[in-house]
Protein backbone atom coordinates (compact mmCIF):
# COMPACT_ATOMS: atom_id res chain seq x y z
CA UNK A 1 0.00 0.00 0.00
CA UNK A 2 0.69 3.76 -0.30
CA UNK A 3 -0.09 7.02 1.29
CA UNK A 4 0.17 10.10 -0.04
CA UNK A 5 1.76 12.23 1.89
CA UNK A 6 1.26 15.38 -0.57
CA UNK A 7 -1.64 16.12 -2.41
CA UNK A 8 0.30 18.45 -5.09
CA UNK A 9 4.00 17.40 -5.53
CA UNK A 10 5.74 20.00 -7.50
CA UNK A 11 9.13 19.72 -9.64
CA UNK A 12 12.12 21.70 -10.95
CA UNK A 13 12.47 20.44 -14.21
CA UNK A 14 16.48 20.08 -15.13
CA UNK A 15 18.30 17.57 -12.79
CA UNK A 16 15.45 16.62 -11.64
CA UNK A 17 12.71 15.20 -13.94
CA UNK A 18 14.96 15.01 -16.11
CA UNK A 19 18.58 14.51 -17.03
CA UNK A 20 19.55 17.86 -19.05
CA UNK A 21 22.86 18.27 -16.81
CA UNK A 22 25.21 17.24 -19.52
CA UNK A 23 23.64 19.25 -22.10
CA UNK A 24 23.62 22.54 -20.52
CA UNK A 25 26.99 22.21 -18.97
CA UNK A 26 28.09 21.77 -22.17
CA UNK A 27 25.70 25.02 -23.56
CA UNK A 28 27.74 26.86 -21.47
CA UNK A 29 30.91 25.70 -22.04
CA UNK A 30 29.98 26.44 -25.94
CA UNK A 31 28.68 29.70 -25.65
CA UNK A 32 31.48 30.98 -23.19
CA UNK A 33 34.66 29.68 -25.69
CA UNK A 34 31.99 30.68 -28.78
CA UNK A 35 31.46 34.59 -27.41
CA UNK A 36 34.62 34.91 -25.02
CA UNK A 37 37.20 32.68 -26.04
CA UNK A 38 37.24 31.38 -22.63
CA UNK A 39 35.97 28.54 -20.24
CA UNK A 40 34.64 28.64 -16.36
CA UNK A 41 34.90 25.92 -13.68
CA UNK A 42 32.54 23.34 -14.16
CA UNK A 43 31.42 24.35 -9.89
CA UNK A 44 30.82 27.63 -11.03
CA UNK A 45 28.58 26.65 -13.75
CA UNK A 46 27.00 24.25 -11.88
CA UNK A 47 26.13 26.90 -9.47
CA UNK A 48 24.29 28.91 -12.27
CA UNK A 49 21.90 26.02 -12.74
CA UNK A 50 18.10 26.64 -11.56
CA UNK A 51 18.51 30.45 -11.83
CA UNK A 52 16.96 32.38 -15.25
CA UNK A 53 20.02 32.21 -17.99
CA UNK A 54 20.16 36.08 -19.12
CA UNK A 55 20.62 37.49 -15.50
CA UNK A 56 22.98 34.85 -14.49
CA UNK A 57 25.35 35.47 -17.47
CA UNK A 58 25.03 39.36 -17.31
CA UNK A 59 25.69 38.83 -13.36
CA UNK A 60 28.87 37.37 -14.60
CA UNK A 61 30.29 38.71 -17.49
CA UNK A 62 28.84 42.41 -17.66
CA UNK A 63 27.42 43.84 -20.68
CA UNK A 64 27.95 40.13 -22.30
CA UNK A 65 24.99 38.76 -21.18
CA UNK A 66 22.34 39.10 -24.21
CA UNK A 67 24.56 37.76 -26.63
CA UNK A 68 25.79 34.89 -24.53
CA UNK A 69 22.47 33.94 -24.03
CA UNK A 70 21.37 33.74 -27.69
CA UNK A 71 24.65 31.36 -28.54
CA UNK A 72 23.47 29.55 -25.62
CA UNK A 73 20.28 28.88 -26.44
CA UNK A 74 21.08 28.47 -30.47
CA UNK A 75 23.64 25.82 -29.72
CA UNK A 76 20.99 24.35 -26.43
CA UNK A 77 18.33 23.46 -29.12
CA UNK A 78 20.10 22.30 -32.03
CA UNK A 79 21.68 19.89 -29.27
CA UNK A 80 18.56 19.46 -27.22
CA UNK A 81 16.85 16.09 -28.13
CA UNK A 82 20.42 14.41 -28.46
CA UNK A 83 21.96 15.14 -25.06
CA UNK A 84 18.36 14.84 -22.73
CA UNK A 85 17.84 11.96 -21.04
CA UNK A 86 15.56 10.16 -19.00
CA UNK A 87 15.85 9.72 -15.54
CA UNK A 88 15.54 6.15 -14.12
CA UNK A 89 12.30 5.52 -12.60
CA UNK A 90 10.79 9.09 -12.74
CA UNK A 91 7.85 8.39 -15.22
CA UNK A 92 6.66 5.76 -13.75
CA UNK A 93 6.81 7.38 -10.26
CA UNK A 94 4.69 10.15 -11.80
CA UNK A 95 2.14 7.89 -12.61
CA UNK A 96 2.18 6.31 -9.43
CA UNK A 97 1.52 9.96 -7.95
CA UNK A 98 -1.64 10.56 -10.49
CA UNK A 99 -2.96 7.11 -9.47
CA UNK A 100 -2.84 7.81 -5.63
CA UNK A 101 -4.63 11.12 -6.58
CA UNK A 102 -1.79 13.48 -6.65
CA UNK A 103 -2.05 16.30 -8.81
CA UNK A 104 1.76 17.50 -10.33
CA UNK A 105 3.32 20.31 -11.78
CA UNK A 106 7.01 22.00 -12.64
CA UNK A 107 8.30 24.90 -11.77
CA UNK A 108 11.07 26.13 -13.43
CA UNK A 109 13.19 28.98 -14.20
CA UNK A 110 13.50 28.44 -17.97
CA UNK A 111 11.48 29.20 -20.54
CA UNK A 112 8.04 27.14 -20.58
CA UNK A 113 7.83 26.38 -24.22
CA UNK A 114 11.85 25.33 -24.02
CA UNK A 115 10.57 23.20 -20.89
CA UNK A 116 7.65 21.83 -22.62
CA UNK A 117 10.37 20.39 -25.56
CA UNK A 118 12.07 18.70 -22.83
CA UNK A 119 8.68 16.96 -21.37
CA UNK A 120 8.26 15.84 -24.75
CA UNK A 121 11.99 14.51 -25.27
CA UNK A 122 11.21 12.51 -22.23
CA UNK A 123 7.93 11.15 -22.74
CA UNK A 124 6.57 13.65 -19.33
CA UNK A 125 4.33 15.93 -21.25
CA UNK A 126 1.00 14.32 -20.45
CA UNK A 127 2.06 13.61 -16.60
CA UNK A 128 1.70 17.50 -15.59
CA UNK A 129 -0.62 19.17 -14.39
CA UNK A 130 0.36 22.60 -14.34
CA UNK A 131 4.04 24.16 -15.89
CA UNK A 132 5.30 27.41 -14.42
CA UNK A 133 7.58 28.94 -16.51
CA UNK A 134 10.49 32.19 -16.47
CA UNK A 135 7.49 33.98 -17.84
CA UNK A 136 5.31 33.66 -15.18
CA UNK A 137 6.01 35.26 -12.08
CA UNK A 138 8.56 38.53 -12.53
CA UNK A 139 10.66 37.01 -8.89
CA UNK A 140 11.91 33.90 -9.28
CA UNK A 141 13.73 31.05 -7.19
CA UNK A 142 14.89 31.31 -4.19
CA UNK A 143 12.13 33.97 -4.34
CA UNK A 144 8.93 31.50 -3.36
CA UNK A 145 6.76 33.52 -6.12
CA UNK A 146 6.99 30.67 -9.02
CA UNK A 147 6.19 28.35 -6.37
CA UNK A 148 3.39 30.25 -4.87
CA UNK A 149 2.27 30.99 -8.81
CA UNK A 150 1.81 26.99 -9.44
CA UNK A 151 -0.28 26.26 -6.22
CA UNK A 152 -2.58 29.21 -6.91
CA UNK A 153 -3.00 27.62 -10.48
CA UNK A 154 -3.99 24.29 -8.69
CA UNK A 155 -5.89 25.90 -6.16
CA UNK A 156 -3.80 24.42 -3.67
CA UNK A 157 -2.28 25.39 -0.37
CA UNK A 158 1.48 25.72 0.20
CA UNK A 159 0.87 23.43 2.77
CA UNK A 160 -0.28 20.74 1.31
CA UNK A 161 2.71 20.87 -1.74
CA UNK A 162 5.76 20.14 -1.64
CA UNK A 163 8.48 21.36 -4.30
CA UNK A 164 11.07 18.42 -5.42
CA UNK A 165 14.41 20.15 -6.75
CA UNK A 166 18.56 19.56 -7.07
CA UNK A 167 19.43 22.98 -6.65
CA UNK A 168 19.70 24.72 -3.32
CA UNK A 169 17.54 27.02 -4.48
CA UNK A 170 14.75 25.06 -5.10
CA UNK A 171 15.25 24.10 -1.32
CA UNK A 172 15.02 27.85 -0.82
CA UNK A 173 11.89 28.98 -2.21
CA UNK A 174 9.95 25.82 -1.17
CA UNK A 175 10.67 26.50 3.01
CA UNK A 176 9.92 30.47 1.75
CA UNK A 177 6.86 29.52 0.13
CA UNK A 178 5.59 27.24 3.28
CA UNK A 179 5.74 23.90 1.42
CA UNK A 180 7.72 20.59 1.78
CA UNK A 181 10.89 20.33 0.11
CA UNK A 182 12.69 17.68 -1.24
CA UNK A 183 16.62 17.03 -2.51
CA UNK A 184 17.61 15.14 -5.17
CA UNK A 185 21.33 14.24 -5.98
CA UNK A 186 20.75 13.57 -9.58
CA UNK A 187 21.21 16.88 -10.51
CA UNK A 188 23.22 20.09 -10.54
CA UNK A 189 23.17 20.42 -6.76
CA UNK A 190 26.04 18.56 -3.99
CA UNK A 191 24.65 16.98 -1.32
CA UNK A 192 26.24 18.93 1.40
CA UNK A 193 24.98 21.91 0.10
CA UNK A 194 21.64 20.69 -0.51
CA UNK A 195 21.09 19.48 3.07
CA UNK A 196 22.61 22.96 4.49
CA UNK A 197 19.55 24.49 2.57
CA UNK A 198 17.44 22.54 5.54
CA UNK A 199 14.85 20.28 3.32
CA UNK A 200 12.91 17.29 5.14
CA UNK A 201 15.02 15.01 2.94
CA UNK A 202 17.88 14.38 0.20
CA UNK A 203 17.33 11.07 -1.58
CA UNK A 204 19.96 9.89 -3.97
CA UNK A 205 17.47 7.95 -7.02
CA UNK A 206 13.47 7.61 -7.24
CA UNK A 207 13.17 4.96 -4.79
CA UNK A 208 14.22 7.36 -2.36
CA UNK A 209 11.93 9.78 -3.99
CA UNK A 210 9.22 7.39 -3.91
CA UNK A 211 9.60 6.86 -0.27
CA UNK A 212 9.47 10.40 0.47
CA UNK A 213 5.90 11.20 -1.26
CA UNK A 214 4.47 7.73 -1.30
CA UNK A 215 5.55 6.13 1.74
CA UNK A 216 6.65 2.73 0.33
CA UNK A 217 9.19 1.53 -2.25
CA UNK A 218 7.35 0.10 -5.23
CA UNK A 219 7.83 -3.02 -5.57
Amino acid sequence: MTSLRWPVVLFDFDGTLADTIPLIMASYRHALTAVLGESAHDDEVRSWIGRPLQPVLEERYPGRGEELTSVYRTWNLANHDDLIRTVDGIPELLDDLHAAGARTGVVSSKKASTVELGLRAVGLADRIDVLAGMEATPLHKPDPAPLLHAAQRLGAAPSDCVYVGDATVDVQAARAAGMGALGVTWGAGHRSALEAAGPLAVVDDAVGLRAELLGSARP
